[in-house]
């Protein structure tokens, strides 16, 4: 486990507002009940700090998976009323289905066609006839762009945080890519300390998202998201279980 996901858990609210979440969680809901709505339960796998959730679970009862405890934790408190359950998308069973599955970014760390194919069998697994999961990685090979972005914010406890990530170019055909985080963090007595760490995340074309889903038998579409963030757009991609 990463200490972006460990022993910096506490830090997520600050590192990443919940507020900055809103627009993007509005999206997956509208495509959400465009698709499907008559939607009510809603599985996500890999949720971390819960923050899109957050804005999902006034319209869908929602259970929260994720690898880290720590995340679960953070989540609990912000969504006391939504289910946390620890585990692993690739292989988790959680023997039930649900209307929708959603994989937000955290699918970003599926770094083989083969890790990215266990979670399309996850999905497959936790929905019932007329389900829908819906993928949103960060990014595709056709849209990948190299970059620095900045961000963090100021906490009413006193605590801020400062994030430097900085994306790498890839070299062509490349199915990874590495991402770089440096924080800069304040504790309310004032004190600033620093932590660098390094992510190796996946990087996929369309067309490999799209057969991975048609092979396990959904139907597919592919949504590009509604944003006002001054960044490319993500690619959404839906694959449907037949209809009862």
């Amino acid at each position: 486990m990463t200490q972006f996901y460990g022993a910096l858990a506490e830090w997520w609210p600050v590192i990443s507002p919940v507020e900055e979440y809103a627009e993007e969680a509005t999206a997956i809901r509208d495509v959400i009940l465009q698709y499907r709505p008559q939607a009510r339960t809603l599985l996500e796998l890999g949720s971390g700090g819960g923050h899109v959730a957050h804005h999902l679970r006034s319209h869908f009862a929602c259970c929260l998976t994720d690898i880290s405890a720590a995340m679960l934790a953070v989540s609990r408190r912000l969504n006391p009323e939504c289910a946390h359950i620890e585990g692993d998308m690739r292989t988790l069973d959680l023997g039930r289905t649900f209307d929708v599955v959603l994989v937000h970014d955290a699918i970003d760390y599926m770094t083989s066609e083969a890790d990215l194919a266990r979670v399309c069998d996850t999905a497959w697994r936790h929905l019932g006839p007329g389900g829908l999961v819906l993928f949103v990685p960060d990014a595709v090979t056709e849209t990948f762009e190299p970059g620095t972005e900045a961000g963090g914010g100021d906490h009413a406890d006193g605590r801020a945080a400062r994030v430097l990530e900085w994306t790498e170019d890839v070299a062509p055909g490349a199915t990874r890519m590495a991402v770089h985080y440096s924080f800069l963090l304040r504790e309310p007595d004032g004190r600033v300390w620093s932590v660098y760490e390094r992510h190796d995340c996946g990087l996929f074309p369309k067309d490999t998202w799209t057969r991975l889903l048609a092979e396990r038998d959904f139907a597919v579409d592919v949504v590009v998201e509604r944003t006002t963030d001054e960044r490319t757009p993500r690619y959404m991609f839906l694959g449907h279980t037949p209809a009862p």
